[in-house]
C-alpha cells in the first residue's frame, strides 16, 4: 500500500487505497441511525469479504468486467452508538478522540500485529472507529438452509474453514434466491461477534482504515464476515449537514469529491463491486430517500421518535454510487391548491408507519428455511408485492406516479420492438431488467418528486416532464435499467444542477422555472434537458461505469450528448426542429468550451490524464484519481464539453440515427460492466468498418480528442457551420436591433429628449435568448435605457437560470445599479451556478459591486458545498 505521503487535498490527486485485488467486499450491510443534534450519523456497517482468486490479478477489465457492481456487539447487544436521549450520561469517548488525534486512530493491540500480517485496507475519511470484529455466524441457524455439503461441514468442525464456507456459498446463491439471500446477509449481521481468539486490530489514517487478525498472512485466512463500529464526523466531506429552503435541518451524501469514504469504510475503486442493504433510523417526522430498488414503508424503531426506514439492491455497483438522503420534505402532487406553501399537509404516506413484525421487511428464520415461493413465505406489510415475472418485483403502489402518457401528450408507440428478444448478459449473475420481457415495455417506470415545503408547487413542474422524459430515454436508449425513480429538490448549497444516482436523482432548484405556476412556456427547457441528462447517466455512469474515474467523459460526455436527443424525442421536435436546436446548443456549448479552455490549465484539458496507463492500478489495487482534488477542476466542463462534441465528431462520421442505434447494440453488450475509453471506440469501429479505412484509427481519435489538451481542427470548422444555423441568425437580427438602440441613446443632448424608437423584438426561445445575451456581453456599452428595456422585453427574472446568469453577468459588466439585486437574488438562490459571478464582482474593483459579492457571501457562507465556498473565499476575501 503506498503510504499517504504530502497529498494536499486541496490540489492534488485522490488516493483509492481499497486493496481490492487481494480480497474484495461483496456486500454491506448498514445498520445506521442519523443524529441532527450532534450532526452525525452512527452505527455499522457489515462486510461480507471474498478474497481474490489470484493475488496481482486485476478484478475487472474492459472485456467481460465484473458486473457494475444491524450489528451486534461480541454479547449480541445491538452496536449502536447513544441516540439523540442518551447523550448527556457523557459517552462521548469517539468525539475526544476526534479531537484528539485527528487524522490517526489505532486499536490498542494495532502494534501487536506484524507487517507480515495480512492487511485489509478500505478507503476511509472522517470516520471515527470504535470497534472492528469478526462475526460468528454459526449463531444463525437459518444458514442451514445452504446447500447440504456446506452444512455438513458446518456441523462437522464449526472451524473458520466451515465458516468461510458459508459464507462463500451465501455470496454465491444465484440471483433467483436474492431474498433469501439478503435476508441471510441481515440475520448473519446481527451475529455475536466471533469471542476465542478473533479481535481485529485497526489503524485509521488520514485515508484508510487498516484491519489485520494476529496471524493471518493471507486473505484467504482473513475472517469473512467483519463487523465496523463507527460514527461519521460533522465536517465529513461527502455528508452534508445544511438546512432546506424551509430552514429544516437535513443531511444527504454528496458523493464527491471524495465519494462515499466519509460515510462508511469501504472500497472505492470502481472495480470492487458489490449489492448493499441498509437500514437507517430517523426521526419520525423526517423522509429517508436511498439508492434501492423499492419504495419502502417505515417501521416504528419501539418506543422512540425514530423510524427505520430499509432499502436494498440487487445489481452489483459501485459503493461511490450509494446516495442517501434524509430531511422534512414532502412528496410533490399533481394538485397543490394555490397559497398553500405554509400550511401544507403531508400528502404522501411517507409518515404512515408499519408496526414491526420480525423486522423492517425481514422474515423469520422459519420462513427463510422454507424457501422462496413456499406455500408458507410471506413478507410483512411494506415488503414488495410478487408478481408474474418471478422475483424481479415491482411495487403497486399509489405514492408512486404512472402517469398516463395519452393524458399528458405524449406519445403511446409501443417501442418494445425495438429491444432484441433473448439479450445475452454478459455480466455476473443478478436479477437483470434487460432479459426481463415486463421491463422492455416498462416506458415509463414508477417515479416520484420530494422537495420543501414552500417550492412544492415549482416543482410540480418537474413531476409534469417526467413521464415524458423517461418514455423518450426508453424510445432512445431501450429498458430503463432500474425499476423506480425518485427526484430529490436538494437545498439551495448544493454544487451543481443535478446528480445521477441507483434510483435516485438530486436536482437543484435553479433547474426550476423562476417564474409563476403556469407561465413556464419557455421555462421547461433547462428543467426538462436538466432532467434528460440525468436519467441518460442510468445507461452511462451507472448501469455502464468508468473503470478509471480519470476517463470522466464516459459518463459526463454520453449525458450531454443524449441530453439533447432525449429532450428533443420528448418536445416531439420534427427532424428538422431537432438538427436547428441541436446546432444552437452545440454554438453555445463551443462558445463555452472555447473560453474554458482559454483560461485553465493545459493538464486539466485533456480526457484520458493518464494516457497508456489508463486503467492500470498497483499490485494491491490501489491508485489514485488523477486531479480529482483539484479545486479548479471541480467548476470545469471539459469532460462534459469536450466529451460531447467527440460524440457529435462520431456521429457525423456514421449518421446521426446509425449512431443512436449503436448505443442501443453498445447498451446491449456492456450493461452492468465497466468499461474504459477503447471498449466503446473498438466496437464502434468494428461495426463501421468505413470509418478506418477513412483513417479513423483508434491512435487517431486518441491523438486528436483524448490525450492532448486544446480544440480539434473539426470541431473549429464545424463551429463555423454552427454560427450560420438559422436560430443563430434570428438572435443575430435581433442584437443587432439593440445595438442600435443603445447607440441611439449615447450622446443625448441634455435639453431635448428623443423619443424612443419603436421596434418590433422577435419572440425567441430559452436557448436564443441565452445566445442574445451571450452577443452582448461583447458590446463595450450598452445604455442604461437599453438594459432597461432589455429586462422589460424579455421580463429576464423570470427565465431559467441559464438566461438569469447572462443577465446578471451583462449588470455586472455595465454597472447597471437598479438591477443589482438582481444578482443578488442570483447568488443566495442559484448558488450551483453562481461561482463565477463572484469573480466578476471583485474583478471590475468597483466598490459597490464588490460589497455586494461580500454581502452575499455572508448569507450563503454556512451552507455553500465546501469545495465552492473555498474558492468564493479565495476570490472576495
Amino acid at each position: 500500500m503506498e503510504p499517504d505521503g504530502d497529498l494536499n487535498p486541496n490540489t492534488d490527486d485522490l488516493p483509492l487505497r481499497a486493496n481490492t485485488n487481494h480480497i474484495l467486499v461483496r456486500h454491506y450491510v448498514l445498520d445506521l441511525t442519523v443524529h441532527f443534534d450532534r450532526k452525525v450519523i452512527s452505527g455499522s456497517a457489515i462486510l461480507f469479504l471474498e478474497p481474490c482468486s489470484g493475488v496481482g490479478t486485476n478484478a475487472g477489465t474492459g472485456e467481460g468486467a465484473g458486473t457494475v457492481g444491524a450489528g451486534g456487539s461480541q454479547d449480541g447487544s445491538v452496536c449502536r452508538f447513544p441516540g439523540v436521549d442518551e447523550v448527556e450520561d457523557g459517552t462521548k469517548e469517539l468525539g475526544q478522540t476526534a479531537a484528539e488525534n485527528e487524522n490517526i486512530q489505532s486499536s490498542h493491540l494495532w502494534e501487536t500485529t506484524s507487517d507480515s500480517d495480512f492487511t485489509l485496507v478500505l478507503d476511509c475519511c472522517d470516520l471515527d472507529v470504535s470497534k472492528v470484529e469478526a462475526l460468528d455466524i454459526t449463531s444463525v441457524s437459518a444458514m442451514s438452509s445452504l446447500e447440504p455439503e456446506v452444512v455438513s461441514e458446518w456441523l462437522g468442525g464449526r472451524s473458520e474453514n466451515s465458516q468461510a464456507a458459508f459464507v462463500q456459498s451465501l455470496i454465491s446463491m444465484p440471483s433467483s434466491r436474492w431474498r433469501q439471500k439478503h435476508q441471510l446477509f441481515l440475520l448473519c449481521s446481527r451475529a455475536p461477534g466471533a469471542q476465542y481468539g478473533n479481535s481485529l486490530h485497526f489503524h485509521r489514517d488520514r485515508w484508510s482504515l487498516q484491519v489485520r487478525k494476529k496471524g493471518v498472512a493471507s486473505p484467504q485466512e482473513f475472517p469473512r464476515t467483519v463487523r465496523i463500529c463507527y460514527e461519521t464526523r460533522p465536517t465529513g466531506g461527502s455528508v452534508r449537514w445544511t438546512k432546506d429552503q424551509d430552514n429544516r435541518v437535513c443531511v444527504y451524501t454528496a458523493g464527491s469529491p471524495i465519494n462515499n469514504r466519509a460515510l462508511f469504510p469501504c472500497q472505492e475503486p470502481p472495480v470492487a463491486m458489490s449489492t448493499w442493504q441498509a437500514t437507517v433510523r430517523a426521526p419520525s417526522e423526517c423522509v429517508v430517500l436511498m439508492s434501492g430498488e423499492e419504495k419502502t414503508v417505515p417501521t416504528e424503531d419501539g418506543d422512540t421518535r425514530f423510524l427505520n426506514w430499509s432499502y436494498y439492491v440487487t445489481m452489483p455497483m459501485p459503493a461511490s454510487t450509494f446516495t442517501l438522503a434524509v430531511g422534512h420534505w414532502r412528496q410533490v402532487t399533481a394538485e397543490i391548491p394555490p397559497a398553500l406553501e405554509d400550511r401544507v399537509r403531508d400528502r404522501t404516506d411517507c409518515g404512515k408507519t408499519a408496526k414491526p413484525a420480525a423486522g423492517p421487511g425481514e422474515w423469520t428464520e422459519a420462513e427463510l428455511l422454507s424457501g422462496p415461493g413456499s406455500s408458507t413465505s410471506k413478507v410483512v406489510k411494506g415488503s414488495p408485492l410478487q408478481t408474474d415475472s418471478g422475483d424481479q418485483t415491482t411495487r403497486s403502489d399509489s405514492a408512486f406516479c404512472y402517469s398516463s402518457l395519452e393524458d399528458e401528450g405524449f406519445s403511446v408507440t409501443d417501442y418494445s420492438g425495438m429491444v432484441d428478444d433473448g439479450i445475452s448478459c454478459s455480466h455476473g449473475d443478478y436479477p437483470c431488467r434487460f432479459t426481463e420481457r415486463s421491463a422492455r415495455s416498462q416506458r415509463v417506470i414508477p417515479h416520484r418528486v420530494f422537495g420543501p415545503v414552500c417550492l412544492l408547487q415549482k416543482a410540480q413542474m418537474v413531476l409534469k416532464l417526467l413521464p415524458g422524459c423517461l418514455a423518450a430515454a426508453h424510445t432512445v436508449l431501450g429498458v430503463h435499467p432500474f425499476p423506480r425513480l425518485d427526484v430529490l429538490i436538494v437545498p439551495a448549497g448544493f454544487s451543481s444542477l443535478g446528480m445521477a444516482s441507483p434510483h435516485i436523482i438530486f436536482l437543484s432548484q435553479s433547474a426550476l422555472y423562476a417564474g409563476s405556476p403556469g407561465s413556464e412556456g419557455n421555462g421547461l427547457s433547462l428543467c426538462g434537458s436538466r432532467i434528460c441528462h440525468e436519467i441518460a447517466h442510468s445507461w452511462f455512469g451507472l448501469v455502464i461505469g468508468a473503470r478509471d474515474w480519470t476517463e470522466e467523459w464516459i459518463s459526463e460526455g454520453f449525458a450531454t450528448y443524449l441530453e439533447d436527443i432525449v429532450w428533443a424525442q420528448a418536445q416531439h421536435l420534427s427532424v428538422q426542429g431537432t438538427a436547428e436546436q441541436s446546432d444552437l446548443k452545440a454554438l453555445l456549448r463551443w462558445r463555452r468550451l472555447s473560453d474554458e479552455l482559454k483560461n485553465s490549465e493545459e493538464v486539466l484539458q485533456i480526457l484520458r490524464p493518464n494516457m497508456e496507463n489508463t486503467g492500470q492500478v498497483s499490485e494491491s489495487g490501489s491508485s489514485t484519481v488523477k486531479h480529482a482534488l483539484n479545486p479548479d477542476k471541480a467548476f470545469m466542463q471539459v469532460h462534459y464539453l469536450k466529451g460531447y462534441f467527440l460524440l457529435r465528431f462520431l456521429g457525423s462520421q456514421v449518421g446521426e440515427q446509425p449512431f443512436i442505434d449503436f448505443f442501443r447494440l453498445f447498451v446491449k453488450k456492456y450493461h452492468g460492466q465497466l468499461i474504459l475509453s477503447q471498449d466503446f471506440l473498438r466496437m464502434l469501429l468494428i461495426n463501421f468498418p468505413d470509418m478506418e479505412r477513412k483513417g479513423l484509427t483508434l491512435d487517431a481519435i486518441y491523438a486528436d480528442w483524448l490525450d492532448r489538451p486544446g480544440i480539434p481542427k473539426w470541431l473549429y470548422e464545424r463551429s463555423a457551420v454552427w454560427s450560420q444555423a438559422r436560430l443563430v441568425e434570428e438572435v443575430k437580427e435581433e442584437v443587432v436591433k439593440w445595438i442600435l438602440l443603445s447607440q441611439s441613446h449615447q450622446g443625448k443632448g441634455r435639453k431635448r429628449k428623443r423619443i424612443e424608437p419603436k421596434v418590433n423584438y422577435r419572440e425567441v426561445t430559452s436557448e436564443q435568448l441565452v445566445m442574445l445575451l451571450e452577443l452582448l456581453l461583447e458590446e463595450e456599452e450598452l445604455s442604461v435605457e437599453t438594459m432597461q428595456a432589455l429586462q422589460r422585453t424579455y421580463n429576464l427574472r423570470d427565465q431559467d437560470a441559464e438566461v438569469r446568469h447572462r443577465w446578471c453577468e451583462l449588470v455586472v459588466k455595465h454597472a447597471h445599479t437598479q438591477a443589482y439585486r438582481d444578482v443578488e437574488h442570483f447568488l443566495v438562490h442559484d448558488q450551483a451556478m453562481g461561482v463565477y459571478l463572484y469573480g466578476e464582482l471583485m474583478v471590475q474593483e468597483e466598490p459597490e459591486q464588490q460589497a455586494l459579492a461580500c454581502r452575499c457571501l455572508s448569507l450563503v457562507q454556512e451552507e455553500m458545498d465546501q469545495s465552492a465556498r473555498r474558492v468564493v473565499e479565495e476570490m472576495v476575501l
